[in-house]
This record gives C-alpha cells, sequence and structure tokens, in this order.
C-alpha cells in the first residue's frame, strides 16, 4: 500500500508504457490507466487477497477526474468469483436515511435470516422491513457486518461505494465501522472519494490518493486515446490545463475548438472547474428538450430509467432524447441511467434556472410511488416548491419521525428543517425549527443546533415556544462543555417550562455529571441545594423520584438522615417490572455500592448489562459493563471484572468514543499494578474525559494500601475526605481505606471523621458489609478492650457477604496485629490463609503484603503454579473467557463487536499457545 502522500506509477520506461499501451487495447483497460500500473497492481493485490480470508479496506482518493472510478472498475470487472455490491453517494441522497446502505445491501438482505435476532431486527427496521424502532447505530453496524459474513461464507465480497464524500451519514458511519473489521474476513471494501480527511470519516482507513500525471505520462495518455496531430502547441495548452488530471486530458482533447483547446475564458481556479465548464458548454450544444431530459436525470439520484420515462411523458418530452445525451458523451444508459462522471451531474443541475428544477422535481414527486418511496417523494416535493406549502411541510414532517424511528437523527433534523423553512405560520414555524435543533442536537451536532435555535427565535412566539428555546439553548451549552455555569443555566431552564418527568430526567442527569466531573469542591452540594429548591413536589413519588431524592440526602445530608431515602430507592427499583433506563441503573448501583449492599449491587449491575444487551442499547452498554466491573471487583471476581471492562473498551473502540477510566483504576489499584495505575492516571481528564476524581482518590488509597504505602494511600483518602467537606461527591468505600492507611502510618488521629462515617452507616444501614467494616476499622484504632474480638467480628460478618476480598483483607489485618502479639503460630494461619485467597484472586498488592507477614513470622508462603493463559494477548484471553463460559464465536463477535471469523481466528491462536485442541480443554484449563 503507498504510504500517505506518496506516488506511485510514475516515470514509466518507454517499453513499458508501450507494453501497457497495447495491454488498453487488447483487454480493453481503461485507457487512463496506461501510467498507474502501479496503483493498479497494489490496489489489486489488496482486493484479490480477501478472497483468501485476508480481507481489507482502502480509500482511494483524489480530486474529480483523476481517475478513481476507472482504476476500480478495472480491478473489479477482472475480479473472478466475487460477489460484488455496488453503491454511489449523491449530493441529493445526502440527507436521505441509510440511502447509501439500502444500494449496498438490498441484493443480499435475504442472508440476514443467519443473524442473531438483535441484529436482525435492527437491519429490518433500517429497510423499512420490521417493527422495531431506533435501532442502535452500533447494533446496525454489527448486523451488516455480520450480513456480509454470511455472503462471504459461499464466495468473497467486494464492496465498491464511489462518490463516497456524498453518502449520507448514517450510512458513512456503518460503512466505516465494517472497514474497520474485515481484516479475517473474505471481504473487501473499497471507497473513492474526493476527500478523505478527518471531515469525510475515512481518515482511519487505508489510503491510496491518485495525483495528477506528469508531462511524459500525460502525453502517452494523450497518444493512446486521441488523434491529436503533432501540434505541439495544442499538446503544450492542453497539458498546462488539465494539470495531469486524466478526464480533463481526454475531454480537452476530444472536445477541441479550432484553435486547439478550450480559449482563455475556460482558464478557472482549479481544472475541476474547468471541466465542469466544458460539460456545461456540451450540454448548451444540445436541442431544448434533450437538455430538459438531462437536467430531469440529474434531478433523479437512483437513475431508475422506468421513473424517468414517467416523468419524461408527464412533462410531454419524449425519453428517446436520451440517446441523444448518451452520444454527447453526457449520460450512458443501462440498466440504470449513469452520468459519465458526478461533475456532468453537478454541472448540467447547477447550470439550469430554479423554476427549471423546480418542474423536474415536480414531475418526479408526481410520478414516485408513495408505497415504496415516500421519503424521497417528500423529497422531491420539498424542491418543487418556491412558496410556503403547509401540505408539503407536514409531510416533510411526517418524514423526519420515520427518520427519527429508526434512529437517523441527523435525517430527521434535515427533514424538520425544510419543513419549517416551507411552513406557513411563523409560530409554527419556529415550533418545527425547534424540533430541528433538537434532532440537531441529538445526532451529536450542537453547532448547528444553536443555529437552528437563533433562526427560530427571530420567529413569532409565544411564551411557551420561547421557554422551550431556552430550555433547548440551555441544553445545547450543557452538551457542549458540562461547566457549572452551563448546568446551573440548564436547571434553571428546566424549572421553568420542562413538565415534571423531564425536569427529573434532566435533574438527575445534571447532578451525575457532577458526580463524577466536579473539579470544583463545593459546586455539587450548590447544584444539589438548587435542585431541591426547585424539584416537583408529588404525592406518589416513583423510582425516579426516590433516586433523585437518594442522591440529593446523600450530598447534602449527614450519613444517619441519607441512608433511608438510598434504600428506598434501591428498594423501588429492585421491585420495578420495567427496567428503569440503564443510566439511571448506573447511578443506583452506585448507591447500592455505597449502601454496602453486596447482592443489590451485584443483582442491579447484572441487570443493567443484561437489559442493555437484550435492548442492543449499545450506547449504554459500555458504562452499564464498568459498573458490573467495580461489582465484579468487591467480590474479588477480578478476571471477570477484567473481561467486562475490556468488552466496554470494545464497544467504545466501535463508537469512537472516549472511555471513562473510574472503574479500571479501580480494578488495576486492587491488583497492586503500580505501572499500569500510573499510566491510567495519566490519562484522566485528558482527551475529552471527566475527571473522575471520587473514583481515583479512592483507587489510589487502595493501591498504597495494597503495596504498604500507608503514608502516600492517607493522602489520598484525606484529599478525597476533603472535598467531600467541601461538598464534592466521595466513594464512601474510601473511609474503610483511610482509617487502615491512618492506623498504619501511626496517625490514627487523622482517621476520626471516617471513623464516625463508618460507625454512623452501620447504625442507620446494619448490613453485614457495613457492620464488617466498622468492627474492623475499630480493631484497627484499637477503640475497644477487645481487639481481638473486633477483629474476629469482622471477619465473621465479612464471610457472610459476597465480598471476597474484604474478607480476606480482614484476615490479612488480623495476622498482622496476631504477629505484634507474638502469636506467630495463629498469625501464620490467618496470614496463609489471607495470601492464597489474595493471590487466588488476583489482589497482588496485598497478597505480596501478606507474603512479607508471613515470612517475618517464619513461614513461607505457597508458590502459585503457572498461569498457562499468562501466554494470551490481552484480547485473546478475554475471548477464552468469553469462550471458556461457553459462548459460541458468534455470541462472542456481537460481544466484541467482531466477526465470528476473527473470533475463530483468535481462538486458533490460543489453541496453539496453549497447546490445546478444543473448547472443552479450554474450559478446563480455565476452571
Amino acid at each position: 500500500m503507498p504510504r500517505r502522500g506518496e506516488r506511485s506509477g510514475r516515470g514509466l520506461a518507454e517499453e513499458e508504457r508501450e507494453e501497457l499501451l497495447a495491454l488498453s487495447t487488447r483487454r480493453k483497460i481503461p485507457v487512463q490507466l496506461v501510467a498507474r500500473h502501479a496503483e493498479r497492481r497494489e490496489f489489486d493485490g489488496l482486493v484479490t487477497s480477501a478472497a483468501v480470508g485476508r480481507g481489507g479496506a482502502v480509500v482511494v482518493a483524489g480530486e474529480a477526474g483523476i481517475g478513481k472510478s476507472a482504476l476500480v472498475d478495472a480491478v473489479v470487472e477482472a475480479l473472478d468469483g466475487f460477489q460484488v455490491l455496488r453503491a454511489a453517494g449523491t449530493e441529493f441522497e445526502h440527507d436521505l436515511l441509510y440511502a447509501t446502505l439500502h444500494q449496498l445491501c438490498a441484493p443480499v438482505l435475504d442472508h440476514r435470516r443467519g443473524l442473531p435476532v438483535v441484529q436482525r431486527r435492527a437491519l429490518e427496521a433500517v429497510f423499512g422491513l420490521g417493527a422495531q424502532t431506533s435501532p442502535d447505530p452500533l447494533t446496525v453496524g454489527l448486523a451488516v457486518l455480520g450480513l456480509l459474513h454470511e455472503v462471504a461464507k459461499d464466495t468473497p465480497v467486494c464492496c465498491v461505494v464511489d462518490d463516497a464524500q456524498w453518502i449520507d451519514d448514517a450510512s458513512r458511519r456503518v460503512l466505516v465501522f465494517v472497514a474497520r473489521r474485515v481484516s479475517a474476513e473474505r471481504i473487501a471494501m473499497v471507497f473513492a472519494t474526493r476527500d478523505a480527511g478527518a471531515s469525510s470519516g475515512f481518515a482511519e482507513l487505508p489510503r491510496m490518493p491518485l495525483t495528477g500525471l506528469d508531462d511524459e505520462d500525460a502525453r502517452a495518455l494523450l497518444g493512446a486515446a486521441t488523434h491529436i496531430g503533432p501540434d505541439a502547441e495544442v499538446v503544450d495548452r492542453i497539458l498546462a490545463e488539465a494539470h495531469g488530471n486524466p478526464l480533463a486530458l481526454l475531454e480537452f482533447a476530444h472536445h477541441a475548438e479550432p484553435f486547439g483547446v478550450p480559449g482563455p475564458r475556460r482558464f478557472r481556479a482549479s481544472v475541476v472547474d474547468t471541466l465542469e465548464e466544458q460539460f456545461v458548454h456540451r450540454f448548451e450544444r444540445l436541442p431544448d428538450a434533450t437538455r430538459s431530459l438531462v437536467v430531469l436525470a440529474a434531478a433523479e439520484p437512483v437513475g431508475d430509467l422506468d421513473l424517468l420515462r414517467s416523468a419524461a411523458r408527464r412533462l410531454g418530452l419524449d425519453a428517446a432524447g436520451f440517446t441523444h445525451a448518451e452520444n454527447a458523451g453526457l449520460l450512458v444508459l443501462g440498466p440504470l441511467l449513469r452520468f459519465r462522471h458526478p461533475l456532468v451531474r453537478s454541472a448540467v443541475y447547477a447550470s439550469a434556472t430554479p423554476e427549471k428544477r423546480r418542474g423536474m422535481h415536480g414531475a418526479l414527486a408526481a410520478v414516485t410511488d408513495p408505497e415504496t418511496d415516500l421519503d424521497r417523494q417528500a423529497w422531491h416535493r420539498a424542491h418543487a416548491v418556491i412558496d410556503a406549502d403547509e401540505d408539503v411541510a407536514a409531510e416533510l414532517e411526517r418524514s423526519a419521525d420515520r427518520a427519527r424511528l429508526r434512529g437517523g437523527f441527523a435525517a430527521a433534523a434535515a427533514f424538520m428543517e425544510r419543513a419549517g423553512q416551507l411552513t406557513p405560520a411563523p409560530d409554527r414555524q419556529a415550533t418545527r425549527l425547534l424540533v430541528a435543533a433538537s434532532l440537531r442536537l441529538r445526532a451529536g451536532a450542537p453547532d448547528a443546533a444553536r443555529a437552528l435555535v437563533t433562526r427560530a427565535e427571530r420567529r413569532r412566539m409565544d411564551d411557551e415556544g420561547r421557554a422551550k428555546a431556552r430550555l433547548l439553548r440551555a441544553r445545547i451549552e450543557y452538551q457542549r462543555s458540562h461547566a457549572p455555569r452551563a448546568t446551573a443555566r440548564l436547571v434553571d431552564a428546566v424549572t421553568e417550562s420542562a413538565p415534571p418527568e423531564q425536569a427529573r430526567d434532566t435533574y438527575l442527569e445534571a447532578f451525575a455529571s457532577f458526580m463524577y466531573n466536579d473539579i470544583h469542591p463545593g459546586l455539587l452540594r450548590d447544584l444539589g441545594a438548587r435542585i431541591r429548591e426547585r424539584a416537583p413536589q408529588r404525592e406518589t413519588a416513583g423510582p425516579a423520584d426516590l433516586l433523585l431524592d437518594a442522591l440529593l440526602d446523600q450530598a447534602m445530608l449527614p450519613v444517619e438522615r441519607a441512608v433511608p431515602a438510598m434504600r428506598d430507592a434501591v428498594t423501588a427499583y429492585r421491585a420495578a417490572d420495567s427496567s428503569p433506563g440503564p443510566w439511571r441503573m448506573n447511578l443506583l448501583c452506585q448507591v447500592a455500592i455505597d449502601l454496602r449492599d453486596d447482592e443489590a449491587a451485584e443483582e442491579i449491575a447484572d441487570r443493567q448489562v443484561d437489559e442493555a444487551r437484550r435492548q442492543g442499547s449499545l450506547a449504554s452498554l459500555p458504562q452499564a459493563l464498568r459498573y458490573q466491573a467495580v461489582a465484579r471487583v468487591s467480590v474479588g471476581r477480578f478476571d471477570e471484572a477484567a473481561a467486562s471492562l475490556g468488552e466496554a473498551r470494545a464497544v467504545d473502540e466501535a463508537a469512537g468514543t472516549v472511555p471513562l477510566l473510574g472503574p479500571e483504576l479501580v480494578l488495576t489499584g486492587f491488583r497492586g499494578d503500580e505501572e499500569r495505575f500510573a499510566e491510567l492516571r495519566e490519562l484522566v481528564g485528558r482527551e475529552g474525559r471527566p475527571f473522575e476524581a471520587a473514583g481515583e482518590h479512592y483507587a489510589r488509597a487502595v493501591l498504597h494500601n495494597g503495596l504498604g504505602n500507608y503514608e502516600a494511600a492517607l493522602d489520598a483518602a484525606l484529599t478525597a475526605q476533603r472535598r467531600n467537606q467541601a461538598g464534592s461527591y466521595s466513594i464512601w468505600a474510601v473511609h474503610s481505606e483511610l482509617v487502615e492507611a491512618a492506623a498504619r502510618a501511626g496517625r490514627g488521629e487523622d482517621a476520626a471523621e471516617a471513623m464516625d462515617h463508618l460507625e454512623a452507616l452501620a447504625r442507620a444501614n446494619p448490613v453485614p458489609w457495613a457492620v464488617a467494616e466498622r468492627l474492623r476499622a475499630q480493631a484497627l484504632l484499637e477503640r475497644g478492650d477487645d481487639c481481638e474480638a473486633l477483629y474476629r467480628q469482622a471477619i465473621d460478618q465479612f464471610a457472610r457477604t459476597r465480598v471476597r476480598v474484604l474478607h480476606a483483607r480482614a484476615r490479612l489485618t488480623y495476622g498482622e496485629w496476631l504477629r505484634r502479639e507474638n502469636r506467630r503460630a495463629e498469625a501464620r494461619d490467618e496470614l496463609r490463609a489471607a495470601h492464597d485467597t489474595l493471590s487466588c484472586i488476583g489482589a497482588r498488592g496485598f497478597a505480596e503484603r501478606a507474603a512479607r507477614e508471613l515470612r517475618a513470622t517464619g513461614g513461607q508462603p505457597r508458590r502459585p503454579g503457572e498461569d498457562p493463559l499468562g501466554l494470551l494477548t490481552a484480547q485473546e484471553r478475554l475471548i477464552a473467557g468469553k469462550v471458556a463460559a461457553g459462548a459460541t464465536s458468534k455470541e462472542v463477535g456481537v460481544m466484541l463487536f467482531l466477526s465470528p471469523r476473527t473470533i475463530d481466528t483468535h481462538l486458533r491462536n490460543v489453541y496453539r499457545k496453549l497447546g490445546i485442541s478444543s473448547r472443552r480443554q479450554l474450559r478446563e484449563l480455565s476452571l
């Protein structure tokens, strides 16, 4: 593959050029390729390697006319035994949802029957074949990957997307997603585009840039394709104006004016402008009726000849005139009508008068079947009217609703924006523009949303409309920055105008964002006070109301007064039949952990992951998996926690989102991996990540307690405590870490407030975990006449819970106390038990601490057996764990956004490294 910016195929030897010219004549290779032999060889190798399961993707990039389509056509036509799927973007379908994907996948849609149910339903929703609405974009991407995988079982697949700079946003996201995941498939993805930069979405894919030919190759092309005489001046002028662009060379040579080439008036800022004027000049020479037919074709993006003939009859035109346009080199007739080059379409359409264009769109709207193409009909009608038209606007609004239900917020916004422009009544126009702004915001375009709000505010609006505009503007600013001022404005705007349900959800959203990204201590408590003052009071509180109360009480009240609301929220959600929504369950899971309710924490964490998977809600799945990981860490299932985090990272990578780091910091802290912890900590608050101060302080305290760096652990815990005193959120478990660090550092007086918290929590919520933490803290600080009884009671209480890692840590601290009491034999029993459990769990820092103490008693820790799974990469270990748990390759592929073939490739590597040959052996090894 040529490197970015590298030119290949230049400076061919004379004998090689002559050979290629002969080859062009013999095999009908497009003459534009005679000087692009190297590019074709590279491109051909990439595409055909898919036949043996080494798929790939390439973006062929260059200006209009540079030879992208000729290169792609030459390679694809030479393929043998491939299923070739083709699509092309068009300017006029840029806002039609999944338009390009429809073109590409329609011929093979029957293969969807082999897909998992969630994927099949998502694909059917996109194609209008099922009842599901709002399919998750990532699920759609995985469904398309699965669809192509099913096709590739029978024959290798080559997907070609021409004019990719014009494909609709929804199709682009899906196709780029697929292109990044075909390396182990019999699938090749080819995109031809004028723009391969970051704005196009193709920046991360391998790129083959095509640039202009040098003079020597350009002369060879002219000689092979034309019969220009030996007039050197004519050739030089063509070379000067074409700038090595093959299409320009051929156009200027074939259609030179009597004096040789287009005259001085043809020179423009670029060769593309010159070409467009050349095409317009040729178009203008056609008879009037033929010109009308060509404009009609330019207004119809699909090239449906039957539709064009029907529209022509409606306009009183003879469709036979299309042949005249073909003879003039503007069109190519076949099963579908195609323009010789996209520049022809755009030049012709732009040269027509607005009145002419409206007439063509009106005729096309009249003959488009509303049963099968209602949205395209609405779009044509929208381009056919000049004055405001409520009927057309209402039709566009219905198209926007359909696009929204299929998850196409960008397309829905485009329909609604046009509907607003065509709405006669000013107040109704403002309403539709505000809806369009809201859709733009949901599509991730806050700047475009803000511009639409500004346009709406210039129209006449009633008080309700102005309040909605203020609320939407506040939401836009909040989404852009989550800054304190933006959050405060959002709360004020919600209070003024939002209905109670929306207000409550917004308060929850705003408060939750501050819990994990509060870089200004005190603002969380201030925000809580504002919300409490404004939140509507209800006679009957639902689970969401109870959750909001719980969060506010936890931030603003003493522990014993906050616990009842927190407990009520957890109880209400566990009893609820319907799902409260994944992001609410994230908050609830943290509340359960803070309450030290291990059973509820695991249940809620697992339930939210199951719900996100069942619904195909991949947008919420990563954070659900992260809370599942936190719950798994608490109960000492570190490998399962790592698997959840690995899956969350896979979803984030698929979505192109920046992952949160708090849960991974917690797992790394418990594992005692100081080097990895430092790497993660450097990333916190960078590249768009929140600061996650609460999680970082807690994880740092855990890490250093495990390593025996008690002063560092105490510093982290005290920092969290000071932030909590100032009104910021802190994870309640940090109080237990503070007590342990203070006791071991000989600074017990610094643990007074943390001890008060643990005692208050155990009194208000006397569950075994909370009681055990209070007892262990009292023993560590020697608060009581019988420390041994406190330790034993703490261990007994921990044994009643699922939190194995804390149970083992309690035995570790008890063993340390016994050693200091010179009760070495008893200490060895406790320390060895703690070491064995902590080693098995993977809490290496605490396990080594137990080993040091055990050696100090004269004992020796058991040598752990070599872990064969340590031979695997992180990705292989993750896949091996999923397969060992009973998942099929297809199921693992769904979880990790990889194809089943890729999963099988990884499994073969796993088997080779482990010296096994079956899934059964892998399960035995993992156990």
